[in-house]
């Protein structure tokens, strides 16, 4: 159950969320006064898929998981998501029912704006307007791929390119990359539609070719060029 009692609304919070860059200050204050702001704790739904609910959440601290589960119980992982992030837009543009599940993966703060307040910081602030446009556009990039790779690619191969995409977001630094913690093979496999028996299978086998080491708690990709161009390859000759 989300925990709403002595949260106090705060501007500094707002100002780590990457869609109100650019905001004047008096702006946010008004903002942050308007926003219902809750706390979740991990393992708790924030969100169902269906459900009515057409309210935009701003990440203010934390990290959330936006998923979806099949009659059968199989899951489907889509995006993990931190501080300075949001989610929850595409409900209030449209008016649908939600897409997906979303779950907070650890003890999370969230400020939520209904729908008509977030459409009059689209209409009153262009910065806000720009800031939806490019991340609409690199969702149809995003799904563009991932339709993609899970078309054409077999298991190995979504495997590795998996790995290479987590490197980059973990920032790669003389062409090695520490993605740390290390991903779960659950949530490899639930992310790229296979079974967590394939992913083990696949990782172990990336060990043994050099292309992944265990660090600790920590996942190192030692050459991400050599994984870069493993994928590019497979890539070229479909």
């Amino acid at each position: 159950m989300a925990r709403t009692a002595a949260i106090q609304p705060s501007v500094t919070g707002l100002k780590r969320i990457k869609l109100l860059e650019g905001v004047p200050d008096s702006a946010l204050e008004a903002l942050a006064r308007q926003c219902r702001w809750r706390r979740y704790v991990a393992d708790e739904r924030i969100i169902s898929r269906e459900a009515p609910d057409n309210d935009v959440y701003l990440i203010v601290g934390g990290r959330v998981r936006i998923t979806a589960f099949s009659a059968g119980g199989r899951q489907v992982t889509y995006a993990d998501m931190s501080a300075g992030q949001w989610f929850g837009d595409f409900a209030a543009i449209d008016g649908c029912s939600r897409s997906a599940d979303v779950v907070a993966l650890e003890d999370s703060l969230l400020a939520a704006l209904t729908p008509e307040m977030f459409l009059q910081l689209l209409r009153e602030h262009p910065v806000v307007n720009e800031c939806m446009l490019r991340r609409l556009v690199t969702c149809v990039r995003e799904l563009t791929d991932r339709i993609y790779d899970l078309t054409t690619l077999g298991v190995q191969n979504r495997v590795h390119a998996e790995i290479l995409r987590l490197a980059k977001q973990a920032g790669v630094n003389g062409n090695t990359a520490r993605i740390d913690p290390a991903p779960k093979h659950t949530d490899l496999a639930a992310h790229i539609s296979t079974y967590r028996e394939q992913v083990t299978r696949e990782i172990t086998a990336m060990a043994k070719q050099g292309l992944v080491e265990r660090s600790g708690g920590a996942l190192v990709v030692p050459d991400v060029e050599r994984l870069e161009r493993i994928v590019a390859e497979v890539r070229r000759s479909l």
